[in-house]
Order: structure tokens, then sequence, then C-alpha cells
């Protein structure tokens, strides 16, 4: 791989913005400040800045599924969205693909296509793809794919979601207010109650494609494996922790939550809902992550709490795209809008604190000896940044070149 230099940019660098020069050769950063070598890249007028990196992102559904039970070919939906991280300045990405109980789009097979698709296309494929084994932990039918998926080259992470004991909760329950799932306090809804238990479930049947009766027996079914939930979490883990994969857990609402969770070895807190667990993460120095649409909105669109108040606050390390891959970046421009933070602080949040998060050393700052995953941001004052460029270990992933 040739040489190549940025020229003129202003660079965010770990501790400062500085306007200098940034050399790359061999998939790496060998040189800040010093001569150009190779290509020279004119970046006069623009920003250069670490990659962005998501840890967790599902908008990859509406390729697979662009209309509800309308599938299209897995091969197109992995490369179309690909070209959509690239062209979000996105480098590495963790794409959270739903391990399950349910049929069609989140199911244990559907899951298996797209990470097999991510593999066999690597070579084809322009950002760094890998996997968030997104793992509903009532689905021990996924527990053959976990192990299979878990020893890819690409080490993946692997998230702890129980959607179906949230969905189960009592009627008079808030979402955010249930207990820890496996209380055996936890409120519960009535099974009887057909109107709440429809209200509740109906998005999710369509989704499986199954109609409310055939949908309404299989989760009575599912529901039966209560019992030996907490058990399967912990052997998963120990799975995961033999393989150094990463471990989160999802939608806490109670601090008792959040230390189960890291009592099994999930030492980030993805997506918390309260106050509770947020602070017992920060308490035992866990990573917290937050999602970007919540901070580009003004605040979480079910009512939890509010990435920008979190930023602000200190209790929030990551950004990640959630369901909209631009998010990342609008997210960071409304936060500096709002002086949330610096810009520096903020850049953090979709580069370095996504690197720290997922134990990925070689990437994440504009420094020497880490890889040239680098974006151009066009980023006028007062208006909306844009990506210009996207280079994953030195080669162009995308670029971009207005008509003005």
């Amino acid at each position: 791989m040739t040489a190549m230099s940025f020229e003129g940019a202003t660079v965010f660098l770990p501790g400062e913005i500085a306007e200098t020069t940034v050399c790359v050769e061999d998939g790496a950063i060998v040189e800040i400040g010093g001569p150009l070598q190779g290509e020279v890249i004119d970046a006069r007028g623009l920003i250069l800045a670490p990659a962005l990196i998501d840890v967790h992102g599902d908008a990859f559904e509406r390729q697979v599924m662009p209309r509800p039970g309308v599938f299209f070919p897995m091969e197109t939906a992995v490369l179309e969205t690909d070209r959509q991280l690239a062209a979000n300045g996105i480098a590495t990405t963790y794409h959270s693909i739903t391990l399950g109980f349910e049929p069609g789009l989140r199911s244990v097979e559907r899951g298996r296509e797209m990470i097999a698709a991510l593999r066999d296309l690597a070579p084809r494929l322009t950002v760094e793809n890998r996997v968030q084994l997104r793992w509903e932990t009532f689905a021990t039918e996924a527990i053959d794919v976990l192990d299979w998926a878990m020893d890819w080259e690409l080490t993946p992470s692997l998230a702890f979601n129980d959607h179906l004991s949230m969905s189960m909760r009592s009627g008079d329950t808030a979402i955010q207010d249930r207990l820890f799932e496996h209380d055996p306090d936890y409120a519960l809804m009535d099974l009887e109650d057909d109107a709440l238990f429809e209200a509740r479930h109906r998005k999710h049947a369509e989704r499986a494609g199954l109609d409310y009766g055939a949908f309404h027996a299989l989760i009575r079914e599912v529901w039966e494996r209560r019992p030996t939930v907490p058990a399967g979490i912990g052997e998963v883990a120990t799975r995961a922790r033999a393989r150094g994969v990463p471990m989160l857990s999802h939608d806490d609402t109670q601090a008792r939550t959040r230390s189960f969770y890291r009592s099994v070895g999930a030492d980030v807190a993805e997506f918390p809902m309260t106050m509770g667990p947020t602070q017992a993460a920060r308490d035992a120095g866990d990573t917290i992550i937050f999602g970007s649409p919540n901070a580009v909105r003004g605040g979480s669109h079910i009512g939890s709490l509010s990435a920008a108040d979190m930023v602000e606050d200190g209790y929030c390390d990551v950004l990640a795209s959630d369901y909209y891959y631009p998010a990342m970046l609008a997210a960071v421009d409304r936060l500096d809008r709002e002086r949330r933070a610096d810009r520096l602080t903020l850049w953090s949040l979709v580069s370095a604190g996504a690197a720290r998060a997922m134990k990925l050393e070689d990437r994440g700052d504009i420094a020497v000896g880490k890889r040239a995953d680098l974006v151009l941001v066009d980023w006028p004052e007062g208006h909306t940044p844009a990506i210009r460029g996207t280079w994953v270990k030195g080669r162009a992933a995308y670029r971009a070149h207005p008509a003005g």
C-alpha cells in the first residue's frame, strides 16, 4: 500500500485540535506534522478526524426487509448496508443481529444467514463489518449459533436482551419502572388479558409473520422457559469470556440488573433507561452507551433518559447509531451546537470511546501507530457536517466530490 498524506486539515488529535499534516503508510498512521509523503490529499478547509465506530446498529434490517414480510437477497442487503456505512464515516461497525425465538426477520436462521454473508463477502466490503450478537435470553435455540459466531476471526460482541420479560410486565407498570427481570416480585401481566397482550405484541407478531393466535401460543410456550434463563445467561457468558468477547446488557432499569450482568462479565451498559443502573455503572467503572437518535431528537422516543443530558453530566462514554446510521454525526453536531461538551469529547463518543468499549486498541485515535481509519468532514460554521471521505486502514472506502 502506497504512502499518503493529508495536507491542510484541521486535525482532531488526542487532547488537541491542530492544523497539521498526517501521513499514512501500509494502513497505519506513521507521522504527524512531518513532510508530505506519497499521494497528497488536499484537506484544506476540512476536518480530519478518527473514523466512526458504531457499537450497535440495526438499520441493516431495512435492507433485509424493506417492507413488512418482504425479504431481499442477503447479499444485496449486506452490500448496500456496507456502502451506507462508508458514506456515513463509519469504518468499523457492529451489526446488531437479533438471535431470538421468533420466526421471520429476527429469527436464529435469518441471523445465521446474515453472519455467514458478512464473513463470505468480507473481501468485497468497504468497511469492517463486525457483529453484535443481540441474544434474546429466552432463545435457547440460538446457543449453537452463538458458539459458532463467537469463533469468528473478527471477534463479535454479545448483548444480553430480554424483550420478552419487558413485554410481559403488568399493565400498570411503566417500561422504565419494571424490576430486574428475574426478581421474584416482578409484576407480570395477566396472560388471559387478550386486549393487553395484543396491544403489547401486535407489532412483534407482524414482524414474525404470524397471526395473533399463533404468536400468542408461541409466547406462552417460550415463557415457560423463564426459570432456566438465569442459568443459561451464566453459561453463555462463560463461553464468551473464554473467547474474549465484549459483553453488554441492554435497556437496564435497575441497579440490581446492572449488578447481575456485571457479575457474569458484561461490563458495558447499553441504553440504560433510568439513573439507577446508570449511576451503578458509573460507580463501578462500567462503560455506558446511549443512542445517537436520542441525542439528535432531543430525547428518548419512549421517555427514558436523555442522551444529551447524560453526555453533559458525564454519564455517557459512547454514542451508537442504534437504528439510523447518519445519527452519529448528527448527534455530534447537535451536542456541539448545544455546548454539551467540547468537540474532542463529543467526537470521542463515536470513536475512541467506542474502541475502548469493544477492546479495539488499534484504532479510535489519530496517533502514530494506530490504524489509519480516518474521515474528512466538511463542517461549515452553523451548518450540518457531511462526510467527504472515509479511509479504512488507509484504503479509500468512500470519496465525495460535491458539485460546488
